[in-house]
């Protein structure tokens, strides 16, 4: 009886192995790395250009960070970031933008169930853990930076 058993256990394995697919490795980091590498230079080039414009710095960022989001929102809705991530895997995910798809996909996902039920309780599925992990860091923070005053 145990031998059969490992003997179905070896072919699920064979099997597994035949089905999955073959990643690469190089080639996903450097398609990350190239795409996630290109929205950094997009969202650089913005900064720089408000900066030029006259914006200062701090403002600058900001503006260029909603702008990132805008676009990450706007092409999820447009169906355009979901390709660009299949193509980049993990180099879309890192940047702003990645927050923004994950925020409006769940958003476009859960519209069915309604705007309360649905789009309202489910939008930070995703991100709310992010939020929640960025406030108590910023307080964690806040309060060492109090302390060493």
């Amino acid at each position: 009886m145990v031998g059969k058993d490992q003997q179905k256990a070896k072919d699920y394995q064979t099997r597994v192995e035949q089905v999955s697919p073959k990643h690469n490795s190089w080639v996903n980091c450097f398609r990350a790395f190239l795409v996630g590498g290109t929205i950094c230079c997009i969202g650089q080039f913005i900064t720089d250009g408000l900066i030029n414009y006259g914006f200062e710095k701090g403002e600058a960022a900001t503006i260029t960070s909603i702008v990132l989001v805008f676009f990450g929102a706007l092409f999820t809705g447009l169906d355009i970031y979901d390709n660009i991530a299949k193509f980049a895997g993990a180099g879309t995910v890192v940047p702003i933008t990645g927050f923004a798809n994950s925020i409006v996909a769940s958003a476009i996902e859960f519209k069915k169930e309604g705007y309360v039920f649905g789009v309202g309780s489910k939008m930070f599925t995703i991100a709310g853990p992010v939020i929640v992990y960025g406030v108590i860091s910023s307080v964690a923070v806040g309060l060492i930076y109090l302390f060493m005053i």
